[in-house]
């Protein structure tokens, strides 16, 4: 399900659970620029890794490093090609795409998410930092 800046907008007074939709809504609340929504999905204590960068832990400073796609000129995209989901744990295949004024950066990320009670309490992402710099000069 390719998730864009429009995204589904949720059905009021309705969270979800399952761990799917749980990891879709949070992906989508950060393509429309929600930060603050996006981490109402994340559990106080989650660990968030960007594979080779040190692992952040706790929901307020994994939103310290979201708040800085809420910037003038800088927006995210997400495009999800693929999904898996075996219990907790949601593995999805996605494009992103990070704009700073005219500079479009796009690159894969593989994403490994558990989701407990309806919160992501890992997030992992993995991608190869040769195709962000390709996907910078790429624009």
């Amino acid at each position: 399900m390719p998730i864009g800046l429009h995204p589904r907008p949720a059905p009021q007074g309705t969270r979800p659970t399952d761990p799917m939709e749980v990891t879709e809504a949070f992906l989508e609340a950060l393509a429309s620029g929600e930060v603050d929504r996006a981490a109402e999905y994340l559990d106080p204590e989650v660990r968030y890794t960007n594979v080779g960068f040190p692992t952040i832990q706790g929901r307020a400073d994994v939103a310290t490093v979201l708040s800085g796609l809420d910037r003038p000129n800088m927006s995210f995209e997400v495009y999800i090609h693929s999904s898996a989901a075996t219990g907790s744990v949601v593995l999805n295949e996605r494009t992103d795409v990070i704009n700073v004024g005219p500079v479009r950066a796009q690159f894969w990320v593989c994403g490994r998410f558990e989701v407990h009670d309806g919160l992501i309490t890992v997030w992992r992402d993995y991608f190869d930092n040769l195709d962000v710099m390709r996907g910078v000069v790429r624009g």
